[in-house]
């Protein structure tokens, strides 16, 4: 949600340094479930500390609202993966007034984390359709585009710069498309594809990332 949806309110180095985590010792989430129980705890508090103030700050980036209406007029399901818990996801919904992404896979479920596409891969196979109908977008290149191309989506990078194209990376890490807001990538579903809801063979289905 984070960065995509929302507009990025947590300050990450600081969680990690609040944690006591350095910068280089690895995804936070990855090195705190390898603590012993009581340092895994007391670390899980903080974040969720972090995240209660970060609901009190939510607020929807430019574009979320109107794309999110757009893709429910034509039917196409729109799904979520986050590192949120459900409890920010639940209020993120009661926020955005609208239909619920679905479906929403948090941290506390059994999938691997980005850069991982197994959660991508569920969410294209609970919907009935090819994962190369599927659009995955987010903005981190590293978790999100490379998560997209792991599983065989189409992959859009949400570079609020919008100072890079495509042609700028290389590898797992070269998004499809990159879009400088969730506005962009409205005109770009509208110019670009035909949207046509599951089950015709020919949908083309959006998941949104953190």
């Amino acid at each position: 949600m984070d960065g995509t949806l929302l507009k990025p309110v947590i300050d990450f180095a600081e969680m990690r340094r609040r944690v006591g985590l350095m910068p280089d010792q690895g995804d936070i989430l990855d090195v705190i479930n390898r603590w012993p129980e009581a340092e895994r705890a007391r670390a899980y508090a903080t974040i969720a500390e972090i995240e209660e103030q970060a609901l009190r700050d939510m607020a929807l980036m430019p574009g979320a609202l109107e794309l999110c209406g757009f893709l429910d007029q034509r039917g196409i399901p729109r799904g979520l993966i986050t590192r949120n818990v459900r409890r920010s996801v639940q209020h993120f919904h009661d926020f955005l007034g609208l239909v619920p992404f679905k479906p929403a896979i948090t941290r506390e479920c059994e999938f691997p984390y980005k850069p991982s596409p197994a959660a991508l891969q569920h969410i294209a196979s609970s919907w009935g359709v090819e994962i190369g109908q599927v659009l995955m977008v987010g903005d981190s290149v590293q978790d999100d585009v490379v998560s997209g191309n792991r599983a065989g989506a189409i992959t859009v990078l949400l570079d609020h710069a919008a100072r890079r194209g495509p042609e700028s990376f290389s590898g797992e890490r070269r998004p499809t498309h990159v879009v400088g807001s969730l506005t962009d990538l409205q005109d770009l579903l509208e110019t670009s594809y035909t949207l046509l809801p599951p089950p015709f063979q020919k949908a083309t289905v959006l998941t949104t990332q953190d």
